[in-house]
């Protein structure tokens, strides 16, 4: 019996020393369940990347995964390039990123076929800042709001195969969930071609949606147009706006921030309110939703606290707090939203 025994405790210590070795780096779960920041290699061209792909046109490349012992997992991938104003006016591209099935089992995209990878935008040696506000703008829209699209931050050691030196670099990026994923959460879908006015959503997710907009700083954005903004159909023909790209915002403020001619401000850190007018309570109901999460949404401010410099700190929690300033004074709040709502 005893050595039975002995023999069990060998068993059962073997299988749980090779459960823990073989246990992967990141969990095989919801790709978007943890803030850990995931660890990725990229290498390819910048100049063929633009010239060889379009909206409808990917090329073959690779990606390395880093594991918990620092090795790299290799996964084959589809990349092409999207986007507008980035696409045009930055030195790295926004991707989209696509992996086969077959491909992506077993590893942490096992559930994402496709995915939007966000870089910096220029090579600047700040640049990576203006990434993790912009990262840190999904994470408080994410606390104020059901709907909305997941994001997952990466750190990209990258080499541009344009580098004859082949040097390394070290870049600060995130992850960004596909519509169709989005939908498919909310038993939805995302409504293409469509113009819809904003004063036909629904009514506490729409007003949740403007206040963020504003509290961020940003008038980049049209639901009628479809600019930087899509529009999930719910069960029940219910419309609800989602919001997406926040580099052009008062909150991220890059170099490049450029207000549109059709809005009445000077720079990107004036604030405006853009959204429709709606019932007095209602507007009233999501003052006290925000102003209730005050601590918290300044608390995510300081979670990127160690990506920033002490100024741009600074300059972010006090941008922060100023649009709250407003919440809590009746005049301002009559003056800046409620008096400033659009009919049309």
């Amino acid at each position: 019996m005893r050595y039975f025994n002995l023999l069990f405790k060998i068993f059962y210590c073997l299988s749980f020393a090779f459960l823990f070795l073989s246990f992967p780096a990141y969990s095989q779960g919801d790709l978007f369940d943890s803030d850990e920041i995931i660890d990725l290699k990229m290498q390819f061209s910048v100049k063929d990347i633009r010239k060889d792909t379009n909206d409808s046109t990917f090329v073959d490349e690779i990606i390395w995964l880093k594991d918990s012992d620092g090795n790299w997992e290799e996964i084959p991938v589809e990349l092409r390039v999207r986007g507008n104003f980035r696409l045009t006016n930055c030195y790295y591209p926004p991707l989209r990123m696509k992996i086969k099935k077959k491909n992506r089992e077993g590893t942490i995209f096992e559930e994402n076929k496709s995915l939007k990878v966000v870089f910096p935008c220029s090579r600047s040696k700040n640049a990576d800042s203006y990434v993790a506000k912009e990262f840190m703008a999904y994470q408080i829209f994410e606390e104020v709001s059901e709907y909305t699209f997941k994001t997952r931050m990466i750190r990209i050691t990258f080499v541009n195969e344009d580098d004859k030196k082949g040097e390394e670099l070290e870049l600060l990026g995130f992850l960004l969930e596909d519509d169709d994923d989005v939908a498919d959460r909310f038993d939805g879908e995302i409504l293409e071609g469509k113009k819809i006015l904003g004063s036909l959503m629904e009514p506490l997710p729409s007003v949740r949606h403007d206040y963020f907009q504003m509290l961020i700083g940003n008038t980049d954005f049209s639901s009628l147009f479809r600019h930087n903004s899509k529009i999930l159909l719910l069960p029940e023909e219910r419309l609800i706006p989602l919001a997406y790209d926040f580099d052009m915002t008062g909150l991220v403020n890059p170099p490049y921030a450029q207000v549109s001619n059709l809005v009445d401000i000077e720079k990107v850190t004036d604030r405006l309110y853009r959204g429709f007018c709606r019932e007095r309570d209602v507007f009233e109901q999501i003052r006290t939703e925000f102003l209730e999460k005050e601590d918290r949404i300044i608390g995510i401010a300081s979670d990127y606290e160690s990506y920033l410099s002490p100024s741009e700190y600074r300059e972010t929690a006090r941008f922060l707090s100023d649009f709250f300033e407003i919440l809590k004074n009746d005049k301002a709040f009559e003056k800046q939203i409620v008096s400033a709502c659009r009919s049309y």
